[in-house]
Order: C-alpha cells, then sequence, then structure tokens
C-alpha cells in the first residue's frame, strides 16, 4: 500500500508514540492525516468513532490508556473498559465506513505471563497475563480477535501488530503513570540534584524487557501499514533482552550518578521475562536498528534540550 495519496486516521497521535508516528509519516509525504485528540472525540462514545473514521483510508489505532505497574494496580477497570471500548467500536466504524486498512496496534502486555522466551507470536494464546498488566493486556488482545473475525466474516483488511516496551525522546514522566525508563531517569536526576546517597526501586531487578526505541517502533507501524496485509499477529520489537537491573546501571552512569540502588522487593516485578522473536516482522522488512545505549542517549539529550529551550 502507497501511502502518500492516502487519507490516514491515526488516533491517540497526541500521544508520546503518537507525535512521532506522525512525524515519520509526514516524512515520507504523507500529507492528508486526521489527527482527533480526546477532546475532539471520546472513542468510548460510539458517535463520535463513526465520526472520526469517515472519509478515511486507513486507521491506525494508537489512542490508550495506559501506564506502568502502579497506574495499572490503582485503575484495573477503566484500563480494561476504556481500551476495549475504544477498539471495539472504532473497529466497526470503520468496517461501516468502508476503511480500506485498519492498524490495530496492541500491546506486549497480551503475552501469558509465562510464555517461552523469546515470545512467539502463536504464544499469545497460550495462558493468563501477568496479573498486574492483565485487564489492560486482554483489551488489547480482544482486538486481534476482532481482526480476526472480521477478515473471516467480512473481508476487512485489519493487522494487528504487538510493539513492546517503547521509550525515548518526549514520554511523559508524572510518577504515577509513566513507564520504567522515563520514571527511572526521573528518580536518577532528582536524586542527583539532590546529592541523595541512594534511589530506592520497585521489585528485585531480576524482571528483564525488550526495550523498542520510538523512533523504530514508528517505522516498524509504517513498514507493516505498507507492507503486511496478514490475519496473524506481528512483533514489533528489538529482540533484546535487558534487565531492569541492567537498566538502571546503564541510566546511572549515563547521568553520572554515584549513588547506590537499594530493591524494594515487597514491589512487584512485573512479568518475569520479555523478549520478542521478531522474524514475523522481518519478512516485510522490519528490523530495530537502534541499541539501547544510543535510544537513551538520545531521549537524555532531546530531554535536555527540550528543558533548556
Amino acid at each position: 500500500m502507497t501511502l502518500t495519496n492516502k487519507k490516514i486516521l491515526v488516533t491517540g497521535a497526541g500521544g508520546f508514540l503518537g507525535k512521532h508516528l506522525v512525524a515519520a509519516l509526514r516524512d515520507r509525504g504523507v500529507s492528508q492525516i486526521h489527527t482527533p485528540d480526546s477532546t475532539d472525540a471520546d472513542l468510548r462514545i460510539w458517535e463520535c468513532c463513526k465520526k472520526v473514521v469517515t472519509g478515511s483510508d486507513v486507521v491506525i489505532h494508537l489512542a490508550a490508556k495506559v501506564g506502568g505497574i502502579g497506574f495499572n494496580r490503582k485503575y484495573p477497570g477503566e484500563l480494561l473498559y476504556d481500551n476495549a471500548i475504544m477498539g471495539l467500536q472504532l473497529m466497526e466504524a470503520a468496517r461501516q465506513a468502508g476503511v480500506k486498512k485498519f492498524v490495530a496496534v496492541g500491546t506486549v502486555c497480551a503475552y501469558p505471563k509465562f510464555a517461552p522466551t523469546p515470545f512467539k507470536e502463536d504464544d499469545i494464546w497460550n495462558g493468563y497475563p501477568e496479573e498486574t498488566n492483565a485487564p489492560y493486556g486482554i483489551a488489547k488482545k480482544l482486538l486481534l480477535a476482532q481482526a480476526q473475525a472480521y477478515r473471516n466474516q467480512y473481508g476487512f483488511n485489519a493487522i494487528y501488530l504487538l510493539p513492546t516496551n517503547i521509550y525515548g525522546p518526549g514520554d511523559h514522566t508524572d510518577p504515577e503513570d509513566s513507564h520504567v525508563i522515563p520514571a527511572l531517569i526521573e528518580k536518577v536526576k532528582q536524586a542527583k540534584r539532590l546529592n541523595a546517597p541512594y534511589i530506592e526501586c520497585w521489585g528485585t531487578g531480576s524482571a528483564t524487557r525488550d526495550f523498542l526505541f520510538v523512533k523504530d517502533a514508528a517505522e516498524g507501524i509504517i513498514k507493516a501499514t505498507e507492507e503486511y496485509d496478514g490475519s496473524d499477529p506481528v512483533n514489533l520489537g528489538s529482540g533484546r533482552e535487558t534487565s531492569i537491573k541492567e537498566l538502571t546501571q546503564t541510566i546511572r552512569t549515563l547521568l553520572d550518578y554515584k549513588g547506590e540502588v537499594r530493591w524494594d522487593a515487597t514491589k512487584p516485578d512485573g512479568q518475569p521475562r520479555r523478549v520478542l522473536d521478531t522474524s514475523r516482522a522481518e519478512t516485510f522488512g522490519f528490523k530495530a536498528t537502534t541499541t539501547l545505549e544510543q535510544g537513551l542517549r538520545q531521549t537524555l539529550f532531546e530531554r535536555t534540550l527540550h528543558a533548556e529551550g
């Protein structure tokens, strides 16, 4: 699919990933991009979904209520309902409106807690998600079932992508709902400013994650939109496994923080291990190119420029 002449709706365009995706689309020469925000269109309301898809050739659904472990534990009901109802209604509205392609961006949290590593797409239904992420993961996984059902019954071209932990410049840092990398960056920066002798982190540090730089994530979504029309879900990740302890040490080194790290094992680690098999995405030409250290340097550097500006 050539995107330059298409009318593309991007939900969640004002969010962290959405801003990078829209910029990448514009760099590709796409000029007809519709980017409503939640004040323009509350996707939990059916009439709003019908309105925003009107006239679109392609829908890329990024809009989500999402946060870190603490946020997931505090708002499980909202995370399940809001994410499920937004996706279900938007895909149905897109089908009714004759949209040519629907790109549902899911989450690695949909995988079973104890899925074999690296996670393969065929294992996604083989168990219950990790408990703290389960309501969000199940709501997003429902869109995979919907996409496949709509393809089977209506011939609707809906694809489903499974990005892993995304990070990079512009991610939000509110301690209540930020993800692990921006949360750690802010924690270390604050400790350094205050000359604190240590920082305290949740869990044991033994959990592992597959971190995907946001510009690579945007490229993967665009590649899939252009090149992939299959019913099977597709992982988008780096394929590299990093422990939270290793991540913390790298951030400490990059920020030149000399204090110690104290791990609070009374707090949850989340999913024990997480790394993706990315071979399916490679069949349509996507492979992440940014190493974790390169991505962290860009994140820190661009944050500093933003703060100074």
